[in-house]
């Protein structure tokens, strides 16, 4: 590069230009200097013969903000940040962000609000983008980052957040490592954040941070049967100080047992009383206040005398065996440490699965609706229950309808990109699984989502399918009968709160098999 450099300057310095007083003038790159002075050549203003890579080459307009033509507001007030970027930079690497610039999933003009990413997990997602730097420096970063790779479907980079999670893993953060893996759906993750609990107990249950963990997290520690603690006294412990941190967060009375069992709800009963003394339970849980003086003394009677005829409380264990924790095994020598769960729709089941059955919706003989256009975010939801137990494994939904003639290129008019958003909730609206579609598919057609995991459904309980669609045209609607029985499995689909089923008319059917 050097010797480049030095044939340049020289090739162009034998006749300079005379100016009106018979001196040499100056370029507008400046004044020339030495073939070998690359201190200062070349000019400032001509970064780009300096930037020897794409990667720095994005890098520089990423820092420096030059021909960015889009803005994001990122963050929550008052820790919000204007962040800007390049239309094309971004489409390239995101499906998301290709449909939000160029297929009519948002507004094309104005700042673009992003109120559930902090402005350094933001920042981060574009470093990747625009270098290909992955820069993770804490855990917390990571789990950050990781959300937002997620929400733009950027999979290497899930992968390698996910790798740095599963490294960084010790007592500090494994409880929150299981609800982030649980939050995604990373079984492996999951498993390890749990074998990290089971294995350093005493740690996770000192630190400060199990205080802040939900409380389905502290219900998933206590169903463990191998937890390295010398005593249920333990665990009684830090679900009293739980408890009494919860009741601060809710602004409620921490003196008050009523207060304190209702943030609970019922968890206390998951703690092995009866593998403790009677002297043991006495002296602590029997005059503390998570428990009512009727459960105490029915919970004493049966340490002191097991085969005294006196029922425990509701929602209270039987068990009087010890929780016990085996030794780690060591791992092998060419394991890798992390192999991955499952990303965006990819299913890893082996096993032979029953055949798939198709809930196709039945449309009423009545005038159907229009198609519904939209040039944003388009959602829909139905509501279901079934008479049987059964595994869901996706749903069908239509493609668009065939555009109007004019409006699109001969190539564009057989088929478009996908993009959509699928999820499956409970009757309380917990997300049980979920997967990102995206693929060319023909106008007129239907596409069937996958699940990345398969559910198992209770009968005669609400379940709700959910689906986004982020690309931008006209869906076929369409009113359906509320019942539809497949394979004598009995479908009632709009129950519960009319509210929760929306535009369901774009859910053509329910993909399961029977269990």
């Amino acid at each position: 590069m050097a010797s480049d450099d030095a044939h340049h300057s020289t090739s162009h310095t034998s006749n300079p230009p005379i100016s009106n007083n018979g001196q040499p003038t100056t370029s507008r790159a400046g004044p020339s200097t030495p073939s070998n002075c690359h201190d200062t050549y070349p000019p400032p203003y001509d970064w780009q013969v300096t930037k020897t890579t794409l990667c720095e080459r994005g890098q520089h307009l990423l820092e420096t903000g030059q021909w960015s033509d889009c803005k994001f507001i990122v963050g929550t007030e008052p820790h919000q940040q204007a962040i800007e970027g390049h239309k094309v930079f971004l489409a390239m690497s995101s499906p998301v962000f290709e449909a939000m610039f160029f297929g009519g999933m948002a507004e094309k003009d104005g700042p673009i609000h992003i109120f559930d990413v902090q402005p350094e997990g933001f920042k981060a997602l574009l470093e990747y983008i625009y270098s290909d730097k992955i820069s993770l420096r804490s855990f917390d970063q990571a789990c950050e980052l990781c959300y937002v790779a997620k929400k733009y479907m950027l999979p290497h980079l899930v992968r390698e957040c996910t790798k740095y999670i599963w490294k960084d893993i010790c007592p500090n953060n494994a409880c929150r490592a299981f609800e982030f893996a649980k939050l995604f759906e990373e079984p492996e993750l999951m498993e390890k954040s749990l074998e990290v609990i089971s294995n350093q107990t005493k740690e996770v249950l000192a630190e400060p941070s199990f205080e802040e963990v939900e409380i389905t997290t502290v219900q998933a520690v206590l169903d463990q049967d191998e937890l390295n603690i010398d005593s249920e006294l333990e665990l009684f412990d830090a679900l009293q100080r739980w408890a009494v941190r919860e009741c601060a967060r809710k602004g409620l009375s921490a003196s008050d047992g009523k207060s304190l069992r209702s943030v609970l709800h019922g968890t206390v009963g998951k703690i092995r009383f009866l593998t403790l003394s009677p002297s043991q339970f006495a002296e602590r849980p029997a005059v503390s206040q998570l428990l009512s003086q009727d459960e105490a003394f029915a919970i004493l009677m049966n340490i002191s005398s097991p085969t005294l005829a006196l029922s425990l409380p509701d929602g209270f264990t039987s068990s009087r065996i010890s929780r016990k924790k085996l030794p780690m095994p060591e791992p092998e020598p060419d394991q890798e440490p992390f192999r991955g769960g499952t990303l965006f729709g990819a299913s890893t089941s082996s096993h032979v699965a029953l055949p798939k059955m198709y809930c196709i919706r039945s449309p009423l003989p009545v005038q159907q609706p229009p198609p519904i256009h939209h040039s944003t975010i388009l959602d829909s939801t139905v509501t279901f229950t079934v008479d049987r137990d059964i595994c869901i494994l996706g749903a069908q939904v239509p493609t668009q309808c065939e555009p109007v003639d004019g409006c699109y290129t001969r190539a564009e008019k057989s088929s478009y990109n996908e993009l959509l958003y699928a999820h499956l909730l409970d009757s309380n609206g917990s997300r049980l699984t979920y997967t990102h579609y995206t693929s060319r598919v023909a106008y007129g057609t239907f596409v069937e989502i996958s699940f990345n995991r398969h559910i198992f459904i209770q009968r005669n309980k609400v379940y709700r399918v959910g689906v986004v669609l982020n690309k931008g045209g006209s869906y076929p609607a369409g009113v359906y009968a509320e019942t539809a029985l497949c394979d004598g499995v009995l479908f009632k689909f709009n129950v519960g709160n009319p509210m929760d089923s929306i535009r369901d008319g774009l859910i053509h059917s329910i993909v399961f098999r029977h269990v």
